[in-house]
């Protein structure tokens, strides 16, 4: 048995994909249909601390200090399931997170959540995990998780089983990332009404864009790969708003149609553009979810949140910005040890 004692924490960062992931080609292991490109942001995370050893037959998990159920719960136990097995303990756990991301707004949550919980069982576990390893174990509980184990840009390769389905630092000899900034437009912190598994799998079944835009996806990605080679924030910017905007054009003709873009959605967009037409470096891309991320330059990135916020006072009253810069990798600290990974 574990000592019940030797907890373990971790701190992962959300990611926002510049060119997405949007598709399974095996639900069960979370393998991709196409390989993706990320950054992760610095003020956006998700803190856990996982116990192994807890009186009981079953796990006990909060968030933000309610009691995790139903869905959200089954995932958190089978990637501890998973912890389990390869440690060779059978301990059930306390997991206790506090997330900076709203839950389920199409804002990178669960990228971050289930980073920071591999992350934390892993350690509190005993298992000595490289950072592909922990990716991996992160993406069997969200894919976009993988991504959230390492800080600036990196790339999730697609793979076509569990050990070749993986993320790992994007080669920057520019040193572009660090000169990254995303302002996140908060037009609705709600939980979604579709779920992105869900829409995943409606739009892979009956899209009939999906096909084309997964065929478009891998010049899109060499185009970004090739513009963070060449420090060209431009074509990385350009690619990145082409690409989302084809991934939502493939679930608006999903049947019945996934539609997270509303009409403040809308607007935020041509509040992109227009800013870009007055000459500041700036491009949207939207996940699964209403609200809009915008990519720009570091020493733009404030200029850009508050033109952003004046262009949409009317049309978002209610509109919240969060102003995030290239954040750094996972972090894990053991309370009996005091180290970090």
């Amino acid at each position: 048995m574990t000592d019940a004692s030797s907890p373990a924490t971790a701190t992962a960062h959300a990611n926002i994909a510049l060119i997405k992931y949007w598709g399974k080609a095996d639900d069960e292991l979370i393998i991709p249909v196409t390989s993706s490109l990320s950054l992760t942001l610095d003020a956006l995370y998700t803190t856990t601390t996982v116990r192994f050893g807890i009186d009981g037959d079953a796990d006990e998990a909060t968030l933000d200090g309610e009691v995790v159920t139903g869905k959200a719960y089954n995932r958190i136990v089978d990637l501890l399931d998973l912890v389990r097995e390869r440690a060779g303990i059978t301990d059930r756990a306390e997991v206790v997170s506090v997330n900076t991301v709203p839950t389920a707004a199409g804002l990178a949550s669960s990228a971050s959540g289930f980073a920071a919980l591999a992350g934390a069982a892993a350690a509190a576990a005993g298992l000595e995990l490289s950072d592909r390893e922990l990716s991996r174990l992160a993406r069997r509980g969200s894919g976009s998780a993988s991504r959230s184990i390492f800080g600036g840009l990196a790339v999730w390769h697609a793979g076509t089983d569990d050990d070749s389905s993986y993320a790992e630092p994007v080669a920057d000899p520019t040193g572009l990332s660090g000169d990254l900034a995303m302002v996140v437009l908060v037009l609705d912190a709600g939980e979604k009404s579709v779920s992105s598994r869900e829409g995943m799998r409606r739009t892979v079944q009956t899209s009939p864009d999906y096909r084309p835009w997964v065929e478009a996806h891998a010049g899109h990605l060499a185009s970004a790969m090739e513009a963070v080679k060449n420090g060209d924030l431009e074509r990385l910017g350009a690619v990145a708003e082409e690409n989302a905007a084809g991934m939502h054009g493939t679930m608006a003709s999903a049947v019945p149609p996934v539609e997270y873009v509303t009409d403040q959605s809308r607007a935020a967009l041509a509040a992109v553009k227009t800013l870009r037409e007055e000459g500041l470096p700036a491009w949207a891309t939207m996940d699964a979810g209403p609200n809009v991320k915008v990519l720009t330059r570091a020493s733009e990135a404030e200029r850009v949140d508050a033109r952003l916020r004046e262009m949409l006072a009317e049309v978002a009253p209610q509109l919240g910005t969060v102003v995030a810069y290239s954040g750094p990798g996972l972090e894990i600290t053991r309370p009996d040890t005091r180290e970090a990974n």
